[in-house]
């Protein structure tokens, strides 16, 4: 059945220290199986965040996280709701599906690609008993040619609990406009979160010929990422070649090569100025890993629909994590990513299984060219 059709007729229906602050979201990120940001460690890190599920969407990521289909399997039916037989899809189909947009659309090169992102992170309350969620977005414009700087910004937007429930207990506990929460690392430091959002911190750095700007399980140049191949096998061969048994971030901590290969695509189809036809690969790439899963129809933390797929890491501190990419099969393109605990660890103690830990949402992505809006805040240069 043509993958493309079929998902269409299917989806169609109906105050603290900043920096202090985004340290702390890097630490638990990556205890929890998070990647970096695109710029590499000599410049801005950008760092990702979380948001609670509703009981009901926890129970079924548990549900799929134990069972989820796997990504070579066929289509098949599934019992019929008012006599009609309906279609539960593989995560190959979505894959493909997206792939065969995003080979469609046009590479428009501008003068700057443009990104928008918005991170979530979920933290307990130490001695509170309730659960905040911190928000931080992150611009970024880099240049598609030497010459002009390349800007970033990293701005909180503020804590605040992260239900009813917990909205409840907060409001018992006096309604503090200061949270004291726990973040992983050689020892549980505690950090302190606001519920005011903070100022932008700006990082700006001219770029030269042969600056490597983004970070693909290394650190790459544009140019390298507008030579990567559209075919998925080449894709896959060209990306495969940095690729040394261990994580994108760490060589002490192992990782199969079909989680390597998710996290660096992940990257790639989310946030790099790649042409629309290696976008497609990327997506034709993960659809042929055994290891990924359907997850279904989902929203993403901006309330948005998507459909979703996913890939289970156990990780050193945060246990076991199901990353979830979330899509939009009828653009061609990602959502963002969600890190769903299937069993907690010493980084997610207090969440229940089937809880968004952190996500990343896109709200911009593309080439543009307009000049960036130089954000306001203390600004870093090279």
């Amino acid at each position: 059945m043509d993958e493309l059709r079929m998902v269409r007729t299917m989806l169609d229906k109906p105050a603290p220290d900043h920096v202090a602050v985004a340290q702390g979201r890097d630490r638990l990120r990556t205890a929890m199986g998070g990647r970096r940001r695109t710029m590499p460690a000599r410049r801005t890190l950008w760092m990702t965040g979380g948001l609670g599920l509703t009981a009901a969407t926890a129970a079924a990521a548990v549900a799929i996280a134990a069972t989820g289909t796997s990504g070579t399997a066929g289509d098949r039916p599934t019992a019929r709701r008012g006599g009609t037989p309906t279609t539960t899809l593989n995560a190959r189909s979505i894959l493909l599906a997206a792939a065969t947009e995003a080979d469609g659309q046009a590479d428009g090169v501008g003068a700057y690609w443009h990104t928008t992102i918005v991170d979530r992170n979920t933290y307990r309350v130490v001695g509170g008993g309730y659960t905040v969620v911190e928000q931080g977005q992150h611009e970024q414009w880099t240049p598609s040619r030497p010459g002009r700087p390349q800007w970033a910004s990293d701005r909180s937007l503020g804590a605040r609990p992260a239900s009813a429930a917990d909205t409840a207990a907060w409001q018992r506990a006096g309604s503090p406009g200061t949270f004291k929460v726990a973040v992983p690392g050689k020892r549980l430091a505690p950090m302190t979160l606001s519920t005011q959002p903070g100022k932008a911190s700006v990082d700006r750095a001219p770029l030269v010929d042969g600056d490597k700007v983004f970070w693909l399980g290394r650190n790459v140049t544009m140019k390298d990422l507008r030579a990567l191949p559209a075919d998925p096998q080449r894709l896959k061969a060209a990306l495969k070649r940095w690729y040394q048994g261990h994580d994108t971030e760490s060589s002490s901590l192992p990782m199969s090569s079909d989680l390597w290969l998710y996290t660096v695509a992940h990257g790639l189809i989310t946030e790099m100025p790649v042409t629309p036809q290696v976008r497609g690969a990327a997506f034709r790439m993960l659809a042929d890993l055994r290891t990924v899963t359907a997850i279904g129809r989902v929203k993403d933390a901006q309330g948005r629909p998507g459909t979703a797929i996913g890939i289970t890491e156990r990780t050193k501190l945060g246990g076991t994590i199901q990353h979830r990419l979330i899509i939009d099969t009828a653009a061609g393109r990602a959502l963002g990513e969600e890190l769903v605990v299937v069993t907690p660890g010493e980084a997610t103690a207090g969440l229940a299984p089937g809880s968004v830990s952190s996500s990343t949402t896109v709200v911009t992505q593309g080439w543009t060219d307009s000049a960036p809006t130089k954000p306001t805040g203390p600004q870093r240069g090279r």
